[in-house]
Formats: structure tokens, sequence, C-alpha cells
């Protein structure tokens, strides 16, 4: 694995030692960064099963101004902080030990929020949609926010839900990778347009 693009294109990204990691795939991440850039001016990133840190990584070298990382194993978290070291990225970067509705409650009492998130649970994990809309009621995301959710291509999740639409979606073999933006503002119109037909 590699960075691919940006200030720290072609620098080699160390792996987390056992099965239990599955890391994003340079061919994958390559297309994902085609789908959403494939290059950012400025911005935070939030890479929430940070895992090797890749995608926060590659975000990071192709112009995202922050990135926070988050992972609930340490030897994932010491990977990412020697990926970091090894890009030169550690002072755009923080990496937190948490699970992810813990971390997501934990950020939003510092009052941040993103401007592109990744979400690569492990694939036995169908919650993809409840962490986004948690993130949603937290006040996590920039409006027009982008969303990148890695999940088992077997299964499906909705185009639409929430303030969420998918505007991408690709297979990769047993990968599906689905792109979604965020609107603060779907239903909140919707809500208002029921009112007006209830009076």
């Amino acid at each position: 694995m590699r960075v691919i693009s940006g200030t720290a294109k072609g620098r080699p990204l160390k792996a987390v030692p056992g099965t239990g990691t599955r890391p994003t795939t340079d061919k994958v991440k390559e297309a994902i960064f085609s789908m959403i850039g494939p290059y950012f001016d400025g911005g935070r990133a939030l890479d929430l099963f940070a895992g090797t840190g890749g995608l926060g990584i590659e975000a990071l070298s192709r112009g995202m101004e922050r990135a926070v990382f988050i992972d609930l194993e340490y030897k994932s978290l010491e990977v990412v902080k020697a990926n970091l070291k090894a890009t030169g990225m550690e002072d755009k970067a923080e990496v937190y030990k948490n699970d992810a509705e813990r971390a997501l409650k934990a950020l939003a009492r510092r009052e941040t929020s993103f401007d592109l998130v990744f979400l690569d649970p492990p694939y036995r994990l169908k919650h993809g949609d409840k962490l986004m809309n948690k993130m949603d009621e937290l006040a996590l995301l920039e409006d027009n926010a982008t969303i990148v959710l890695e999940y088992e291509s077997s299964y499906e999740y909705p185009e639409r839900f929430g303030n969420f639409t998918r505007v991408r979606k690709a297979e990769y073999g047993e990968t599906a990778v689905s792109v979604y933006k965020y609107d603060s503002g779907v239903n909140l119109e919707e809500a208002g347009q029921e009112e007006e037909q209830h009076e």
C-alpha cells in the first residue's frame, strides 16, 4: 500500500499485523478519490474506522487541512501513527482510541464538524446509515459534506435516508463503495411542506 497522489505521493504505508483489519486496496482507494475529488482545497476529514489510516492520509495528501483518525484497536492506532510520521502528516492529524459511537459524541462535545467522512466498518456491522444519522443528529457534518461508505457488496444501503442522498456507487469484487452527500435542509423543507398541508 502507498499514498497514490498529492504531496505524499508514492510514500509506502504499513499494514496492520494479523488478519483482523481489511485495508482498502490501492485500486479501490484510487477509485474512491476519483469519485470524490480528486483534490481538495482545505477542509476537515474524519476516518472513523481508521485501520491503517490510508484513506485519511490520502485525503491529507490531496489537500485536506486536518484529519481525525479513530480506531478501537491499539495495533491499528500504532500503525496510523507510524504512517502519519512516514508521510509527514503528523501535525495535521489527531489520533484517538475509541469506538465509533462514543467517538462521535466526544467530537460533538468539542463542537467540531467535517467536510469529508470515511466509514469502513467491519463487514459484519451493517450500521453505516445509523452512524450517519447520528452524525447529523450531533451536528458533526458541514452542509454538502461527503460521506464515503465502504461495505460488503452483497449488502444494500438505501439510496436516500434522513438528510443523505447517494450520488455514486461502485463495486469491486466483495467490496462496495457508496458516496453520499449531506444536505441539512432536505428534511426541514419536507417538514415545512407537511405543516402547510395540515393547516
